[in-house]
């Protein structure tokens, strides 16, 4: 039977035996936060799931995320944690966790934006990394050798087109002529009003104007990964 995250914070709670109060304690966020999760039903924040995981390093963080797998993690993940994670001192407990998002799963990425529990195919945690809301993989060569199909950026909402920093590298899609796209370019100034100027690292590919209005989703990325192999 499928569980929601509220449901399996309240399985964790059960297991350790402590009220919500002093779960709440445990992880250091005030009881109210604790109790709205429940009588509420709001959805827990990044800083609670990251304050989770890394108070109960038991704990699956995919079966916390997304209900996939069992509750404890295996005997030999929780030692390669250790060895390549080590458990942040108090004053870090709000570093964060990143989820990776399958874009693909998602309707577009408004829809991505909106249903921020939903299509995690996991978690990224870089010490000292910017804010940032979420992450996908990178597809397409428009950015290379900037950036290459398969990579990962991370990337903050943009709230408000007004809030464009020109220049920087946005992930946006868009609707062009009835068909909708998913990219990563730079975000320019346009001589057309109501318009933006997308330009690419790619010089094999056009700067190109598009309707301010057929934007759906806009972010602002802050950090990406490239990995070299797979294994």
């Amino acid at each position: 039977m499928e569980t929601t995250v509220n449901e399996r914070i309240k399985e964790i709670i059960r297991l350790l035996k402590v009220s919500d109060r002093r779960f709440a304690e445990m992880i250091g966020v005030p009881q109210t936060t604790v109790s709205n999760l429940f009588n509420r039903r709001t959805e827990p924040s990044y800083k609670i799931l990251n304050a989770i995981i890394n108070r109960f390093e038991f704990i699956d963080p995919e079966w916390l995320l997304t209900g996939y797998g069992q509750m404890h993690r295996k005997e030999d993940e929780m030692r390669m944690q250790v060895i390549n994670h080590p458990k942040l001192p108090e004053a870090r407990i709000e570093d964060q966790l990143v989820a990776l998002y399958d874009v693909n799963a998602a309707a577009n990425l408004k829809t991505l934006f909106m249903e921020k529990n939903q299509n995690i195919l996991g978690m990224i945690v870089i010490p000292d990394m910017p804010r940032c809301d979420g992450a996908v993989y990178v597809k397409g060569d428009s950015m290379y050798p900037l950036l290459k199909s398969g990579d990962i950026v991370a990337y903050k909402e943009l709230n408000s087109f007004s809030n464009v920093i020109y220049g920087e590298m946005y992930l946006l899609s868009f609707e062009l002529d009835g068909d909708e796209y998913l990219t990563v370019k730079y975000a320019n100034k346009s001589e057309r009003e109501g318009y933006i100027k997308l330009a690419s690292y790619n010089t094999h590919h056009e700067p190109m104007d598009i309707p301010i209005a057929g934007i759906y989703a806009m972010a602002l990325i802050k950090v990406s990964i490239r990995m070299n192999t797979m294994r």
